[in-house]
């Protein structure tokens, strides 16, 4: 026991120095041989936990920016996991940071114990420890969605024995169907007591209903794999309250000033996190909103027609994708869009919109708009000078070879819608689980024919709603979801709305070469990863989709995550102008296919583990059922 005391002494007061100075509860002139249950309380090891988790921006540049909204397709970052590259520094990082906010939290259980069984307790120190044991559950989560197999009883200073990913979702949905079960929602703490947690100031009874709608996140994940325990878990949890209002959500404020654990996820000024091609097919033309009612009438000037394309570019973007809107620059603003791309992407060039983001602040990039396009001889073609203010563009990933090195403009800062200064002030909340996120997880549950407290369509509805009254846009929430118009994947927003788009749509553009106009026929993309592309506009796909709407850009690991299982909403292929050496199935005769090796599938194994942990590292990876890679997909998703 004094080992376990003077274990956790130590490591809150290192942790602490960094993470909560204010927090006067630690006497320096303790010695940590003589610590005492007393002295350590259980809230000190869940505060230290949540806050850690929360991510520095070391920590978060590398996991939540370059791996998860990467992968995740909320922004375009061209190379790394989204093309099936991978760094071991980056995972290593995450991975040390990762399993030292699980040794705080298995303090938190083991401590609340002790306490217990000591009887030094509080009257709510059981609730704190089933809060501990729920926390525990979502980095166990975290955890498993990105690396796979790992140690249940790990993280507590020895190798311990790995578990295949079925026995680790069944004992993380064991330990949230008992630990919400046991807390007496009736039971408070004292006012200085509340501060030790970011997220509920230990309100039981949301945490309580956190652990309830967690319980649903996990239970669906198994969906297309173990549909028995998948329906019983989601139909359990969802007779027990959830996590349905908005001053539900769990979150936890930043703070501006530097690199400590509470400083924003996404406030890297190099990180220019300009809109994805993704994102874009599925913002344009959904719930049909004009842009003339969102935007200033100063720039209206700027709104094309519904039917227009752009300009064709082909020699100067990649068109060895089924993005929709590969080869085009688009020279203005969409007559349409989700009402939520303007208020999370700022229009290039609208300098006086207060959430333009001038980073990176040490040059002038953000606001250099004009940018070239290269002399092509071969054709006729003269360098051009593109103005991109109060344009709406996101380009393909990929290698475009040659044509992209013929290109300024589509990869340049300034001339890309990019990610609000709202999320990068670091005066907001970061979300880990938002209420509408348990509205579409109980419409998926429903369109499965699953006993759940509503119906799918008021799920559904009620999910669209809280999305958008979380960006103060609840005016625009009736026409919206009357809306069939189509965005560029082919889904509307109705729910009625069923039927299938045209397999082709006649628009209008002009040639970047010729100038002259002409018709173009675009094709809505076949997503073979659902129903063999068979489906566009099924009600699953609608929720689907506006789950992933709803998460950005606070949630890209869960957007990964539906991806993974349920091959939506549609990821466009990278361009393959030339081969993708991490993603060789991807090629000229394969890019308007969709397959699951076409997509990253988790992160490898740092290297730390295998040299600390042979037998471990061995035992992990033969529970993936495949190498070691990012390629190999994880027990739940969605198989080659």
């Amino acid at each position: 026991m004094k080992t376990i005391l003077k274990k956790a002494f130590i490591l809150l007061a290192g942790s602490f120095l960094f993470t909560a100075c204010s927090d006067d509860f630690l006497d320096v002139n303790v010695d940590p041989k003589e610590a005492n249950l007393e002295q350590v309380q259980v809230e000190y090891f869940i505060n230290s936990s949540i806050t850690g988790a929360q991510m520095n921006p070391h920590d978060a540049e590398r996991a939540f920016v370059l791996y998860w909204k990467t992968a995740g397709r909320h922004q375009r970052v061209n190379g790394s996991l989204a093309l099936g590259g991978y760094s071991d520094d980056w995972s290593s990082d995450y991975y040390r940071s990762l399993s030292g906010w699980l040794k705080t939290a298995n303090l938190a259980v083991t401590v609340a114990g002790q306490k217990m069984e000591e009887a030094v307790d509080y009257p709510y120190t059981y609730n704190m420890l089933q809060v501990a044991r729920i926390w525990r559950v979502y980095l166990m989560s975290e955890f498993a969605d990105n690396f796979g197999p790992m140690a249940i009883e790990g993280f507590q200073g020895v190798n311990p024995e790995f578990s295949d990913l079925q026995t680790v979702y069944y004992f993380m949905l064991g330990e949230l169907s008992d630990a919400t079960s046991k807390i007496d929602p009736s039971i408070s703490v004292p006012e200085n007591t509340t501060r030790f947690d970011k997220a509920f100031g230990f309100d039981f009874l949301k945490w309580q209903k956190y652990g309830n709608s967690m319980r649903l996140r996990l239970a669906m994940r198994l969906s297309e794999v173990d549909e028995a325990k998948a329906r019983s878990e989601f139909e359990a949890a969802a007779t027990q309250q959830l996590l349905l209002s908005t001053n539900e959500v769990f979150r936890i404020a930043e703070r501006p000033g530097g690199w400590d654990d509470l400083s924003g996820v996404m406030t890297r000024e190099w990180n220019a996190q300009p809109l994805s091609a993704t994102l874009n097919n599925l913002y344009i033309g959904l719930g049909g909103i004009s842009s003339e009612s969102q935007l200033p009438e100063s720039i209206h000037g700027y709104i094309k027609p519904a039917d227009y394309m752009g300009m064709r570019y082909e020699q100067h973007f990649g068109i060895y994708t089924n993005d929709p809107s590969a080869g085009f620059w688009f020279d203005g603003l969409h007559k349409y869009m989700d009402p939520r791309a303007y208020h999370k992407f700022i229009v290039p060039g609208w300098f006086s919109n207060p959430n333009f983001s001038f980073f990176p602040s040490w040059n002038d990039d953000a606001i250099t708009v004009e940018r070239n396009l290269a002399a092509i001889a071969d054709i006729g073609y003269e360098a051009e000078t593109i103005d991109a203010s109060f344009t709406w563009n996101a380009a393909s990933l990929g290698n475009w070879g040659p044509k992209g090195a013929r290109n300024q403009l589509a990869g340049w800062v300034g001339a890309n819608p990019r990610l609000s200064q709202e999320f990068r002030r670091s005066d907001n909340h970061r979300v880990f689980f938002g209420n509408w996120e348990t509205y579409f997880l109980i419409a998926e549950a429903a369109t499965r024919g699953w006993s759940v407290p509503m119906d799918a369509r008021t799920a559904y509805e009620s999910g669209v709603a809280a999305s958008f009254d979380y960006w103060n846009l609840g005016m625009y929430v009736s026409d919206y979801l009357a809306s069939e118009n189509y965005n560029r994947a082919g889904t509307s927003a109705s729910w009625d709305h069923t039927a299938e788009p045209p397999a082709t749509l006649t628009m209008t553009y002009i040639d970047g070469y010729t100038k002259e106009e002409g018709t173009y026929t675009m094709t809505f993309p076949v997503n073979h990863l659902y129903k063999n592309g068979t489906v566009k506009n099924d009600q699953l796909t609608k929720i689907i989709t506006q789950k992933y709407l709803a998460q950005t850009p606070w949630l890209p690991l869960e957007a990964w995550n539906d991806q993974r299982r349920l091959g939506l909403p549609f990821f466009e292929n990278p361009s393959v102008e030339e081969p993708l050496v991490n993603l060789p199935a991807l090629t000229h005769a394969t890019y308007m296919e969709s397959h699951v090796n076409f997509f990253p599938q988790r992160l490898r194994y740092p290297s730390s583990l295998e040299n600390s942990n042979p037998a471990g590292y061995q035992q992990a990876v033969g529970f993936l059922g495949g190498p070691d890679e990012v390629l190999t997909p994880l027990w739940w998703a969605k198989k080659p």
